[in-house]
């Protein structure tokens, strides 16, 4: 383990991940690059980064260890483990030999992966604890204030990059929402004035006929629209 990190070391570690945050990788790319630039620097034996799903449980999103069984790890429940109770209260925790810590819900694969020391650091944006980075040693160590402090800071950077890109994608799935909308409008003007149809009888046309041919609404209504366009067109 690096007991001490130079602050040149720290730079090069910080700057590779701000350079993958701004970068064009996706989110799965960024997340491995991140545990393994943090295990390198760190020296660990694993690095993985577990984040909140949508039923509440902490599952592993990524890490550079090749270990089917340690990434194949069971999700925790919040409150749960180490990992659980370190997003509950969204203060990082420190473990001597998680072999011996009876929190540690993992025993069997710590020592089967040769796990010992164990730091867990919170991801946390805007207040919420939203996962967290583990890095464990395979011999007992202190973690000191550095490493800790380089921790909270890849961490904190890697909560930042996770929340950007959920906003990314709601703000998509809202833009592609609105669009697909303006083109079911249009698509129902086209039938009510060609079939004499009332609102309400466009709009259920559409949506039975999507429901008939498995599509979705705004697919037939993009058909509808381009109909009309090529009768227009001859």
């Amino acid at each position: 383990m690096n007991d001490n990190i130079s602050y040149e070391e720290q730079i090069k570690a910080l700057s590779k991940i701000s350079k993958a945050i701004t970068s064009e990788l996706y989110l799965e790319d960024i997340l491995r690059l991140i545990v393994t630039v943090t295990a390198q620097i760190m020296e660990a034996n694993i690095c993985s980064l577990m984040l909140l799903n949508e039923k509440n449980e902490l599952v592993i999103r990524a890490t550079q260890s090749l270990s089917e069984e340690y990434s194949k790890k069971p999700p925790l429940k919040l409150g749960e483990g180490i990992a659980g109770k370190v997003v509950k209260e969204k203060k990082p925790m420190v473990v001597k030999d998680v072999k011996q810590e009876k929190e540690y819900k993992y025993k069997d694969i710590a020592k089967k992966e040769g796990l010992c020391s164990l730091a867990c650091i919170p991801l946390v944006v805007k207040g919420k604890a939203i996962g967290v980075i583990n890095c464990y040693t395979s011999r007992p160590h202190d973690f000191t204030e550095s490493e800790l402090n380089v921790l909270t800071c890849i961490a904190n950077q890697a909560a930042v990059v996770i929340e950007n890109t959920e906003l990314m994608v709601k703000y998509k799935v809202i833009q592609e929402e609105l669009e697909a909308r303006k083109i079911i409008e249009r698509a129902k003007g086209i039938l009510m004035k060609e079939g004499g149809l009332s609102e309400e009888e466009a709009y259920h046309k559409i949506r039975k006929y999507a429901m008939d041919q498995r599509k979705t609404m705004r697919e037939v209504a993009e058909a509808i629209i381009l109909a009309t366009d090529m009768k227009k067109s001859k």
